[in-house]
Parts: C-alpha cells; structure tokens; sequence
C-alpha cells in the first residue's frame, strides 16, 4: 500500500515556525523602535507619580491641608491662564521624559585598546602552538583574527585577563601531559605572573578555560571546627573545589568557608598521612592543628625530630602521652605504641569471635604524630640501635581497625630516608610550601590542576585524599604559643584550645603559670623573715637551758655503764 504524503502544514510546520518566530522578533524590534518615546513617557511620569505618593506620605498630617491647598490653588492658576492647560500637558511630558530616560551608563561595545592588545598578544603567543603548515583553514595565524579564538573573555580591575575561553583546532594533543603544561606555562607568562590559574580543558569540544583564582585567605585562626568525630580539617580550599563549607569565625563576624576534610577511623580509604615542604612552609603548624583536633576525642603521642620545642605547649596535657624529643624516649615510646596497637588487634579478635562489641578502650582513637622522624634514624644509625621508623610498621599496617593513625611530616632533603612503610600506607598527602611540578607529582601522585606560585605564605600548598583530585590548601594558622614572634590574637587562639594539665595520682591538678607566681617567689611574705629573725621563747630557752634529765644523764652516768666500764668482760 503506498503511503499517503503527509500534510504540507505538517511537512513544512518547522520552517513556518521558524519564519513566524523571525517575523515575530523583527515586528517586535521595529515597535520598539517606534514606541520607544512612549515608552521613556510612561515610565517617567509612574517614576514622577511614586514621587508624589512618597511626598505626601512623608509629609505630616497637620501639613496636609495647607499643601493640598496649595496645589489646588495652582491648578486653578493654571486652568484660568490662556494655554494653561497646553503649557502644563507639554511641561509635564517633558518632565516625564526626563525622568524616564534609561540612566545605565552606554558600556562600550568590546575591549580598549589595550585590552585588545593583550589578547592579540596572547593569539600570537598561541600560533606556533596551533597550527600547522597543513592545514587548509588555520583558526591561528600570525596576523589573524583573535575574535574566533577567543569567544569569551574577562578582565579584573588592573586590566589583566581574569577569564577566557580559547578554541584550539582538533589536531592539537590535549591527550598529552607534555602539551598541556606547555600550553599552561606560556598562558601564564602571557596573562601575567603572581596569580595562580585554573586550567579546565574540554577535550571533546576543543575548548580550553583559564580562570584566574582569587588567593586563599591566610588570617584563618585556630578554632573549633563543626566537624564529627574521626573528620580532622586539613585546611580550605576553593569554594568549587567540595561541596561543604564550615561557619568560621572572624572575630565578631562569621564566614562560610570550604574545608579540606580527612576522615580517619574503621571505615578510611586513607587512614595515614604524609606532609612534606621546606622549611618554614608550615608542617609543624600543620601537626599542632591536627593534635589540637585530636585532643577533643583522642590520646596524642608527639616525636619533635626538630628539637626546637615546636610542641613544648602541649607538653603534661590531659590525652597528651608524651612528647619525645631524645632518642631513647623516641625509641621507648613508639615499641609501647606498637605493643598498644597489636594489643587491641588481639582485643577486638576476641571479641569478635565472641559475638561481642569491641571493648572501650580499643575505641578511643590513638594519633602517633611524628616532625622529621628522619633525624632520628641517623641518630639511632650512629649509636647502632634499631630505626625509630621501624617500629611504625605495625601502626601503620595495621592501626586502621583499632583507631591508630600516623601523621608523618618531613622535609623534601630529607624525605628519601623515609622507610618503604611510611612511603606505602601513608595515602592521604601534603605539599606545603614552593614546589616544583615534578615534586608535586612525585608526592601527590598527580600534578595540581593549578599553577604552582614561586612565593607563597606559610601553610599554603596542596592536599590529595588518596585518589581524589588535587585541592588548594591553606593551613589555619596555628603557631607556637611560646614563641615571641606570634601575635597576642593567634596565641590566645591556640591557648583557649589547649586541653588542661594532667591530674598527677593524689588528685591534685597541677596549677597553671601565673603572674602570682613570680610575685610569690620574689617577695617571700612577711612571716618568713620574722620567724628567721626572732626564733620563739621556747626555742631559745631550750637552747639556753637544758632540761635536768639531760643534765643528771650527762653527769650521772647509769650504773650499768658504770660497771661495763670498771669490770670488762
């Protein structure tokens, strides 16, 4: 059977759509055109009449009658004037175009000059990289229209690109890491330096977006964070990086900022973490904000390999076990942590096998944090005794199922001395500090999606959670409270946090330092010298007079010494 056409209205219904809508815009554009005086009219006398009704709503009623007066007097003026009521109609129109004319400022239809100049210097940067001698239709040519290639751009207040999209022909290796980070260096010199840029390339639609990220804000002091237990907050990062923000405070005010979460315990993919920089980049800053965090629900151990006291203020602190600074307590400390953890494995293997929840004390979390435990593996060599790191190996195989976690912070110089259990269980990383790109992949595993700056403040760096993408961090400000170079605002931070000291066995709490202290010990109270400079009566008449059974036992020996010394045996 032959099957009947279908109707023109249905066969052609699209394009007479199309046409309609055309015709339909083009009508409309044409009045507004026309109507366009009428339109600036309407607008300004509904612009001139919410005047008047605000006017005579501000205006108080015992002044009402004598201004509706007024303006009845002058409409009667104007209605007995010859043209009265013309010269009104025309002044009144003509207020109200006045008031209705569009007063956004006429912005000028694409970039200055220089701003043209920039991204012309930019296509031209770009040429040698996207094209080739073969290509019939070249979208980058030396002397070529920058329009197509860039169809979206941005500038901040400074004139410098804040945002662009370029189009890159389909040839292009965007597969390659070689090509990419080419591409990303030279966009960087050109758009201009000190600014880190974020690079999101769409390979399937050969496109490429540089966006210029704002810095990550570094007056972020130490506080308790709203987090739940086993979550310790590395630091922050960008706001499109999670999908979680955390209310901090500022003083009086309060911000929403994203963190970098990493979650320890039973159920962690990366129970361990590893955080290398230079010195001065803010790894011990980064430990002490993790112990302060872990003193909330968990015991503390601390292996200060820098020995300078970075730690000294957590010393004697309820859940702090110690804090080892020599080479025996080191040593001592970390086979008792050892023995701990495979204590509680044998805890929880029991009860498990015994149908029965795991015991409480194999619950509380356990944080082994050790600053360059590198120092003492040269030491321990040197005095021929066993590697500190060593005896990490069980905590860090092993310390997930009984809430044991190793924090590890070390040096770039000195991280190849790290031992291949440390390197291998320790899957959550940090970078602190100015890197280069083959040290951040190194550590991280994968090069960071932004450029790297070559100065950057103290606790700035980045952060990976095992195979998560690569976040900026930015490491709350946690310093020594002992130290003088920290201001009055961060050391009370820090102080506010610490736990208090520990209660000794006879249940006396050790006192806290004090300014009654010093005044006690430089100015001994009153009595002291009194009862050096006049000794009582009974002292003196004891020294003065002895009392008679001395005297007669001093000059009446006993008869038994009496015989024992005129009969000897």
């Amino acid at each position: 059977m032959a099957r009947r056409p279908l109707p023109r209205v249905l066969s052609n219904g699209s394009a007479q759509i199309s046409r309609g809508r055309e015709l339909a815009r083009t009508a409309a554009g044409g009045a507004t055109d026309v109507l366009h005086p009428l339109i600036t009219i309407s607008r300004g006398l509904r612009r001139l009449a919410g005047a008047g009704r605000r006017k005579w709503t501000e205006t108080p009623k015992d002044r009402r009658g004598p201004l509706l007066f007024l303006v009845a007097s002058v409409i009667l003026v104007v209605a007995l004037v010859p043209y009265g009521p013309l010269l009104a109609g025309i002044v009144l129109m003509a207020a109200a175009g006045w008031r209705g004319r569009d007063r956004t400022p006429s912005q000028p239809e694409g970039p200055d000059e220089s701003r043209v100049q920039r991204l012309a210097s930019l296509y031209e940067a770009l040429v040698p990289y996207f094209s080739v001698a073969e290509d019939p239709a070249p979208l980058y040519a030396h002397g070529g229209e920058w329009e197509k290639a860039f169809p979206a751009f941005e500038f901040d207040d400074s004139g410098r690109v804040c945002h662009l999209l370029i189009r890159y022909p389909a040839y292009f290796t965007d597969g390659e890491t070689e090509s990419r980070a080419r591409i990303e260096h030279l966009l960087t010199v050109k758009a201009g330096r000190g600014r880190e840029y974020l690079f999101s390339w769409d390979e399937e639609g050969n496109q490429l977006t540089v966006t210029a990220l704002a810095p990550l804000p570094t007056d972020i002091a130490a506080q308790r964070f709203v987090t739940a237990p086993g979550e310790t907050v590395l630091g922050f990062t960008d706001p499109t990086e999670v999908q979680r923000t955390l209310p901090l405070g500022y003083g009086e005010e309060q911000r929403d900022v994203p963190p970098v979460v990493w979650r320890t315990g039973l159920r962690s993919t990366e129970p361990h973490l590893l955080a290398l920089g230079q010195a001065g980049s803010g790894t011990s800053t980064l430990l002490r904000s993790i112990a302060l965090q872990a003193l909330q629900h968990g015991d503390v151990l601390i292996v200060d390999g820098g020995g300078t006291g970075e730690f000294a203020c957590l010393t004697g602190r309820d859940g702090v076990l110690a804090v080892e600074c020599g080479l025996a307590g080191v040593l001592a400390s970390l086979e008792w942590a050892a023995t701990e953890t495979e204590r509680r494995l044998i805890a929880v293997n029991r009860t498990r096998q015994a149908g029965h929840p795991p015991p409480e004390d194999t619950k509380r979390p356990l944080w082994l944090l050790l600053d360059r435990p590198t120092a003492f593996t040269h030491l321990a060599a040197a005095d021929g005794r066993k590697d500190p790191q060593a005896l990490l190996q069980v905590p860090l195989r092993h310390g997930r199922a009984v809430s044991v976690a190793v924090v590890v912070a070390e040096q770039f110089d000195s991280a190849e001395a790290l031992s291949d259990a440390v390197r291998q269980h320790t899957r959550a990383r940090v970078v602190l500090g100015p890197a280069t790109a083959e040290q951040h992949k190194a550590v991280l595993g994968a090069p960071p999606h932004t450029t790297p700056l070559p100065v950057v403040p103290a606790g700035r760096g980045y952060a990976r959670l095992g195979t998560k993408p690569v976040h900026r961090l930015q490491v709350p400000v946690t310093p020594d409270p002992y130290d003088d170079a920290t201001s009055d605002a961060h050391r009370q931070a820090v102080l506010d946090l610490l736990p208090p000291k520990t209660t000794p066995a006879d249940g006396e709490r050790v006192p806290e330092p004090t300014e009654a202290v010093p005044e006690a010990i430089a100015e001994p109270t009153k009595a002291v010298p009194e009862a050096i400079a006049e000794p009582t009566e009974a002292v003196t008449e004891a020294i003065a007079e002895p009392t008679e059974a001395v005297t007669e036992a001093i000059a009446e020996p006993t008869e038994a010494v009496t015989e024992a010394i005129a009969e000897p045996s």
